[in-house]
């Protein structure tokens, strides 16, 4: 497995590669990897021939710098997970690489995509999101690029940015890892305590009640429900539970044929955000 922290000599080693015709696979993170990130090197090692992966802690995607200070740092981990995945390539940039003095700042146009859920919540985040993958699909040109569905949201933008800008790579969906208690993987899972791990996989549990009974309840009823049974555990509260299509994110007024949702949730657990999501039809 190759290491490189600077654009030129990851560039040259790529080339290298592009020149013989390899394909090339791309999953890029915040670090902090468990095993759903390692599902994506493995998803991307099974339909490529290089698996690249890059480690950053994108500063411009939190609108709470709390939250940047405190989000797991594991590098020397994350490292020994990705050899062991038979990852080829890992891209470790500094910020400054990132984002130097003549880095052009782009005004993104997501539409309706970024005014809802984790838009609405975090105030340009998916401007900080937008920017930094673009930067990454220009730098490394992946034929693939791989994500996971737990934020499908950002999957649905960075589509739709992959699309405007003309970039490279396919976009894969992965699906959802859990814990074996249903726990939705994350790299925030680490900050819980005792007490809140031991209670967080009622979400996963709540989100399958709501997909068993939702033919006995409206959409607004079945939110209000669902609201109602997370902030009756006195270690949550419910950030938001949204009904949404599937492709275009519009809210869902009534359950029609023919469409697929989504059902999305965050729950607070003390200053901690975890996210899920259940297809519902």
């Amino acid at each position: 497995m190759k290491t490189y922290n600077t654009i030129a000599n990851l560039q040259d080693c790529l080339n290298n590669y592009k020149r013989d015709g390899k394909s090339m696979g791309f999953v890029p993170t915040m670090g902090a990897l468990h095993k759903g990130h390692i599902s994506l090197i493995e998803q991307c090692n099974a339909n490529n021939d290089i698996s690249v992966c890059s480690i950053f802690v994108n500063p411009t995607q939190f609108n709470n710098s709390a939250d940047l200070d405190q989000y797991p740092r594991t590098i020397e981990q994350d490292l020994i997970m990705l050899e062991k995945a038979n990852c080829d390539i890992v891209f470790i940039p500094q910020t400054e690489t990132m984002y130097s003095d003549e880095s052009e700042e782009i005004a993104f146009n997501f539409g309706s995509l970024e005014l809802v859920m984790e838009g609405k919540d975090r105030p340009g985040h998916f401007q900080g999101v937008g920017t930094i993958v673009k930067k990454l699909f220009e730098i490394i040109k992946p034929n693939n690029a791989y994500f996971g569905k737990k934020d499908y949201q950002q999957l649905l933008i960075i589509k739709d940015l992959r699309d405007q800008y003309n970039l490279s790579p396919q976009i894969i969906g992965c699906e959802i890892v859990r814990e074996n208690d249903g726990l939705a993987m994350s790299s925030r899972n680490m900050r819980l305590t005792a007490p809140q791990r031991e209670q967080a996989p009622y979400i996963r549990q709540i989100m399958l009640w709501a997909k068993d009974n939702k033919a006995n309840y409206s959409p607004d009823e079945l939110i209000a429900e669902v609201e109602k049974r997370i902030n009756s555990n006195p270690l949550m509260e419910i950030g938001y539970f949204e009904i949404s299509e599937a492709n275009t994110l519009a809210k869902c007024q009534q359950w029609r044929q023919g469409i697929k949702y989504i059902a999305f949730i965050v729950v607070a657990m003390g200053d901690i955000r975890l996210i899920d999501n259940i297809e519902l039809f």
